[in-house]
């Protein structure tokens, strides 16, 4: 079941929280060996909360995976390394908490990368063992898409949660920066850094970041009453289209103006090309700052990826990250007029199928330049390529317009299905 799926069967009765969180504690046992999906995991801990569950509550009831950057009271909070393992918070991340008093159940802590990084964890993609679920939020995504919890958070300072909910097949949310609150995330960039979801349906991730940020999302799954103005946008990045997308973005723009919808194409001013440069200087410098304690007294156990890509920044002139914010403003600023006319931007979620192996989560590009501007974007399933394996299309929309974005999403989805 989808999140709302469950929802409606709690309120019909036909479905119990105790028998909806069994239910993936089952199939945890039964794909965990393989798939990797769960940092921390407490059978008991999890069905005793279930057995506290209101059902009547926005969220009641439902079984929900942490990204192991965001605290949890009663599991450890360990961020992917060494030198974090076994640490009990105090108290829940600000969005946990609420996740909590909406009815939410914490089935356990979801796999991330090295301090939602690179550097990844043992998590595989549930789609073929074989490849990467992508990163940082892992495990997260490996969790949805394999029917082990509905509702999952992710992170992104990147692309990770658009990159890893196309590489498993499901539906993947970034909200607007500064949407869902950040408190008590272990956080990397602070211009960058962002809490959003991943879940099976548009639907199931407006109800939770909604229910999360005290907004109203909407219900994606209501018709918006007319086709949407859809700018298609290949973006800078596009050199790094793999054949399986360069294809998708062909039968997306025939797929979408069958449906109805005004589609053009859209590229994006010639300087938020700069932007390919501005978000890792913006990033890297104030991770390395970030990190400052355990750089400077844990460094053996920070990994030698992270120490090679961290410890340079921390070399570069202050004008040079002065710089980055600056282009990173402007565009920011920008971007409203760069897709005036339009309602969002229908784009590549990732390059093409994950990768083979799970020794790198894959290339961010489609993803940097949207963080950097700080603009709500979802991903949803689009297919399949030449190897079997989910591939995902990105819609974009303007700071703020969430809402909106989540309905046309949605919109797109069913145009391409």
């Amino acid at each position: 079941m989808t999140a709302t799926e469950a929802r409606a069967a709690m309120a019909s009765g036909r479905l119990t929280p105790v028998a909806l969180m069994e239910s993936c504690l089952a199939r945890i046992a039964e794909r965990e060996a393989e798939v990797r999906a769960f940092a921390w995991i407490e059978p008991e801990r999890a069905l005793a909360a279930a057995r506290r569950a209101d059902p009547s509550l926005p969220l009641g009831g439902l079984p929900i995976g942490v990204k192991d950057v965001i605290d949890t009271e009663d599991y450890p909070t360990q961020h992917g390394s060494p030198i974090w393992a076994g640490n009990r918070p105090r108290g829940d991340a600000a969005a946990v908490a609420w996740a909590r008093a909406a009815g939410a159940v914490v089935a356990g802590k979801t796999v991330t990368t090295e301090f939602a990084t690179r550097f990844p964890g043992p998590t595989r993609n549930p789609a073929n063992l074989a490849h990467t679920p992508g990163g940082s939020s892992s495990g997260s995504a490996a969790a949805v898409a394999d029917g082990m919890v509905p509702l999952a958070f992710g992170t992104q300072t990147a692309g990770s949660i658009i990159r890893p909910a196309a590489y498993c097949g499901i539906v993947g949310y970034k909200p607007s920066f500064g949407l869902i609150s950040r408190i008590g995330m272990k956080i990397m960039s602070d211009s960058l850094d962002t809490v959003g979801c991943l879940a099976r349906s548009v639907a199931d991730v407006a109800l939770f970041a909604g229910t999360l940020s005290g907004r109203d999302l909407g219900s994606p799954d209501v018709s918006p009453g007319r086709a949407p103005r859809i700018g298609l946008c290949r973006s800078p990045a596009w050199p790094a289209a793999l054949p399986e997308t360069v294809a998708l973005m062909e039968r997306a723009a025939t797929a979408l103006a069958r449906a109805g919808a005004s589609v053009r194409d859209q590229e994006l001013p010639a300087r938020f090309a700069a932007l390919a440069e501005a978000h890792p200087v913006v990033m890297n410098v104030e991770s390395a700052r970030a990190i400052g304690w355990e750089l400077t007294t844990q460094r053996p156990l920070v990994s030698t990826e992270l120490r090679e890509r961290l410890e340079p920044a921390l070399a570069l002139p202050v004008e040079a990250y002065d710089r980055a914010l600056a282009i990173m403003r402007d565009c920011i600023a920008g971007f409203p007029e760069a897709t005036e006319g339009l309602d969002v931007l229908v784009t590549p979620s990732a390059p093409g199928e994950a990768p083979e192996g799970i020794g790198w989560t894959g290339d961010p590009v489609f993803n940097a330049l949207w963080t950097a501007l700080r603009v709500p974007c979802v991903t949803v399933p689009a297919g399949f390529g030449s190897k079997g394996l989910p591939l995902g299309i990105q819609i974009v929309g303007r700071m703020g317009e969430d809402r909106a974005v989540l309905a046309w999403a949605r919109w797109v989805q069913s145009a391409l299905a």
